[in-house]
């Protein structure tokens, strides 16, 4: 899993980057306020990414298929605005946006191969009675074979504690 290509997040004509995961939990918030806060404190820029997952397509049925991404692709542009915007309120940025199909976790760690910048991925943990969320419990199983550090952000922090560790 781990990436062999350098980061250039600092070298002359780059610009690290906080790479957040766009997907429909309360938590997503709490990493977008982090990530937004931090980038505009430290001169860096936030990518967001919404993957459309891919595993229950049926080939048989391609007129379907194809309207389901449409409307998948629709539903992922409707949640990037809206943490754009969110962004954009809190620190001044314009996140870059990126849509993916497939495998959350291969796109995820593609994206960061692609991208020489990210410097830092940055998930929120739920806090319900489930745990921190199916994304964070994967991560914190594969955390040591990471390209670049991950960020957690405890999903409870208020705006002004964010403020204060952001």
């Amino acid at each position: 899993m781990p990436m062999s290509r350098k980061r250039r997040s600092y070298e002359a004509g780059h610009k690290p980057k906080y790479l957040v995961v766009v997907d429909d939990t309360e938590e997503c918030d709490r990493a977008i306020y982090y990530a937004s806060r931090r980038a505009v404190r430290n001169g860096s820029g936030v990518i967001m990414l919404r993957v459309i997952e891919t595993h229950d397509r049926n080939q048989q049925w391609l007129g379907v298929a194809d309207i389901m991404r449409a409307e998948a692709h629709e539903e992922a542009n409707t949640a990037l605005d809206k943490y754009a915007a969110r962004a954009n309120g809190l620190a001044g940025i314009t996140p870059e946006r990126v849509i993916r199909e497939g495998d959350l976790a291969q796109e995820i760690l593609t994206l960061i191969d692609e991208d020489d910048d990210i410097a830092i991925l940055v998930l929120a943990a739920g806090t319900g009675k489930d745990g921190p969320g199916p994304l964070v419990s994967n991560f914190s199983k594969n955390a040591g074979d990471y390209p670049i550090p991950v960020t957690i952000v405890p999903g409870h922090l208020g705006d002004e504690e964010l403020d204060a560790l952001s």
